[in-house]
């Protein structure tokens, strides 16, 4: 029986939305497991534990948190799932204590972030697609609205363990040996999608109702489409703007009540990921010579939306 083998001892740095989701998983299947994030989270729930709020009920889960990066020295699985805007600084401040033999999954938003953790910290990462619609409504408490599932990879003995003990954990998981593809594929989802909710407010189900955000929404794949194609990325299932239109409104039905983790950021007053988002198909296409003035726009916007929130004194600069 799966109850009888020995689980990891795992540790979730970066115990937001994402975070906080799926290491509840693994704590609600019975693996030790240590949340490393904000004082006020490990407060929380050190004091009541870890609430799970799913579409079946709430469940409060017993679990350990702490603010000290230093806990990591005893974990051989690390769930890395901070903002991608701090992949490196966070990366950096662990390297001191991870095992030689621990893996690093990355579990966030952005196509370089296992480079990134690779370079800083001289340790195993593995990159991973995130599929959850999920929100933290107040501290302690994750509230999960759709999908929660993963894709990791390349394969290999390391990636094929890493998938059974997420399916164990209750976490649908699969290997791709297209890794770098179907990072693109979802970073092509978030830049067609996020930024929109964002500026405009909305859930995902309110935009592909809208005929005038789906002709934006074209515009956006085509883009993303044409710096894939220089970067030499082959994007899985997707190969011109109605493969990628179909796969970006495929999301958005499937989280049709969730706000883009974009817009929770904007508004809990929190920096977003926007740069590692169309502020990455900015930058690409500028380095490849591609034109994308419509990711630029969308950047630009959000990052103006930050800076008013920032001089306003509503936006809270450090994450960890």
């Amino acid at each position: 029986m799966s109850e009888t083998r020995e689980w990891p001892r795992i540790a979730i740095v970066g115990a937001g939305a994402v975070g906080g989701y799926f290491g509840g998983m693994f704590a609600r299947a019975g693996a030790p497991t240590l949340f490393i994030g904000r004082k006020y989270f490990a407060d929380a729930v050190n004091s009541r534990g870890l609430v799970l709020d799913k579409s079946e009920g709430q469940e409060r889960i017993a679990i350990k948190a702490t603010v000290e990066m230093s806990a990591v020295r005893d974990c051989s699985l690390i769930l890395f799932c901070v903002k991608a805007n701090d992949t490196s600084a966070t990366a950096t401040q662990i390297a001191p204590f991870v095992r030689p033999d621990a893996i690093v999954v990355c579990l966030q938003n952005g196509v370089d972030n296992a480079d990134q953790v690779r370079a800083a910290a001289s340790v195993a990462a593995v990159p991973a697609v995130v599929y959850v619609a999920v929100s933290v409504p107040e501290s302690g408490r994750v509230k999960h609205l759709a999908r929660g599932d993963l894709i990791i990879g390349p394969p290999s003995e390391r990636t094929i363990h890493l998938a059974d003990l997420f399916v164990r954990a209750g976490i649908p998981c699969r290997v791709s040996d297209n890794i770098e593809g179907e990072l693109w594929l979802k970073l092509l989802r978030n830049c067609t999608l996020n930024a929109i909710s964002a500026l405009g407010h909305v859930r995902y189900g309110q935009i592909v109702q809208s005929d005038d955000a789906k002709k934006l929404m074209e515009q956006i794949v085509d883009e993303v489409l044409a710096v894939a194609r220089a970067a030499g990325v082959v994007l899985p299932g997707v190969d011109d703007r109605q493969s990628g239109m179909a796969a970006a409104m495929e999301l958005a039905k499937q989280m049709a009540d969730a706000f883009s983790s974009t817009a929770q950021d904007l508004n809990r007053g929190r920096p977003t990921e926007i740069d590692a988002l169309n502020g990455y198909i900015s930058r690409r296409g500028e380095e490849l010579g591609i034109p994308v003035p419509v990711n630029h726009a969308l950047f630009t916007l959000v990052k103006l939306a930050e800076m008013e929130l920032a001089k306003s004194g509503d936006i809270i600069q450090k994450k960890l």
